[in-house]
């Protein structure tokens, strides 16, 4: 067998995925000046073929990319010439990764995928199983995933409109709107309520304290599994193992993914208590596996998870909180009296910066030809064109283009922190001047 050439890849793969996999995003990296052409990675950033090293604000990768002890772990198992996927489905790997979840959260049943969108799908049809009820609810804002299941308890507009007709009985609800979630719980034949402890793609708006609270209230009082999604916020990006973990209730359900594998495997996780799960499943053996992925819970992806855990320690996660502390402290003060910033929200580590959706007769997608685009705002993309020059990949939120979504690595320092806030405050500034 040839040996694979990884730097001719590295250099000619955007071609190739222009040819073969999306032209059209590929067009966009080109035309937004988005970092591309990567080189390898370093100290938890990426590097580009110049050498400029790219501090990634996307989230995905929670503890920088290539972990060492991630990538050590999986070569380590490699080594061992144990199977990765067992015909029996039985894989010793994922009970133990079971086991390691349930140390850090208690619920002692784990079914495990390969993205949020299959975890929010065995999600949703557990709930439907468990309970007997045909309705699923979430809330206007969502962003839960791109499954044909998923996409329907998203937000309207380009991720959810393309597909309709959606699931029947799968369907959002105003945000922090108590009555509206009383009214839709009263008539008992709702499954589960999916909701983010922090909407990202939605704007970056975390839940209130008094709606979290009618949350767990009213769910428990009429049936209602309660299904927290933290891909996002789960895993230490607040300071804590999960994000729920103050609320006044324990979620019926919980999801996660992204972090979860390491930022090196694809690997996600639904957790829930053993009795939702054997109300689901747990009829006869011909149920047990009525709901199942086939490369779900591998054992390549597990001793990746296994490895991210055992880094996820107290010691970590007081790190994490500290320096979500800071975060959202220099965001505030660094990007005070800004005329372009309307709002920072966010927690610990997760923020969104949302800007003046200007009017100015050049800064419009209709200006550049792309009347299609009509309606959304370009000045937090022309932000992060202006960030990727500095050395920081940023982000927009999925449904409110307006606003930066930025989630740094949970092990970035005060003073690293303290620069990506200059320079985004510079950035922020000179289109200020422009405009």
């Amino acid at each position: 067998m040839t040996p694979m050439d990884h730097a001719e890849i590295l250099r000619k793969g955007i071609e190739d995925f222009r040819r073969f996999v999306n032209p059209l995003v590929a067009a966009r990296v080109v035309m937004t000046g988005e970092p591309h052409r990567m080189a390898g990675t370093r100290d938890g950033k990426l590097v580009e073929e110049g050498g400029q090293l790219i501090e990634d604000l996307h989230g995905t990768q929670s503890l920088g990319h290539r972990v060492a002890a991630v990538a050590d772990a999986v070569r380590d198992w490699l080594a061992t010439d144990a199977p990765s996927w067992y015909p029996s489905r039985v894989n010793p790997y994922a009970g133990r990764l079971g086991r390691a979840l349930f140390e850090r959260t208690g619920y002692d049943n784990a079914f495990f995928g390969m993205s949020g969108s299959d975890a929010v799908e065995a999600a949703m049809k557990l709930a439907r199983a468990a309970t007997g009820r045909p309705r699923v609810l979430s809330l206007l804002g969502a962003y839960h995933g791109t499954t044909m299941g998923s996409c329907a308890l998203m937000n309207p507009g380009m991720f959810r409109d393309p597909f309709a007709p959606h699931l029947p009985d799968v369907a959002p609800v105003p945000r922090e709107d108590v009555d509206a979630l009383a009214r839709a719980l009263a008539s008992e034949d709702v499954a589960a309520i999916i909701v983010e402890p922090i909407q990202l793609e939605g704007g970056v708006f975390p839940l209130s304290e008094r709606y979290i609270a009618a949350l767990c209230e009213l769910t428990e009082a009429h049936g209602t599994l309660l299904v927290a999604d933290e891909v996002q916020t789960g895993l230490g990006r607040l300071g804590r193992f999960l994000g729920t973990s103050t609320w006044p209730r324990r979620p019926d359900v919980i999801v996660l993914a992204k972090a979860l594998g390491g930022g090196l495997l694809p690997c996600s996780a639904m957790l829930t208590r053993k009795e939702i799960f054997l109300r689901a499943y747990g009829k006869d053996m011909a149920t047990a596996e009525a709901h199942n992925v086939t490369f779900g819970g591998n054992a390549m992806s597990c001793v990746a998870a296994l490895a991210m855990l055992d880094l996820l320690s107290p010691e970590v996660l007081a790190v994490a909180k500290a320096r979500g502390d800071h975060f959202q402290e220099a965001l505030g003060r660094g990007l005070a009296g800004s005329p372009l910033v309307v709002e920072v929200r966010g927690a610990g580590l997760i923020a969104g910066v949302e800007l003046t959706a200007t009017d100015h007769p050049w800064l419009s997608f209709e200006h550049f030809g792309m009347e299609e685009l009509h309606g959304h705002s370009p000045i937090g993309l022309l932000v992060c064109h202006r960030m990727y020059k500095r050395g920081y990949y940023c982000f927009v939120c999925g449904h409110r283009w307006n606003t930066l979504r930025l989630q740094p690595r949970l092990d970035i320092s005060e003073a690293e922190i303290d620069a990506f806030v200059a320079a985004l405050r510079a950035e922020i500034d000179s289109i200020a001047e422009l405009v």
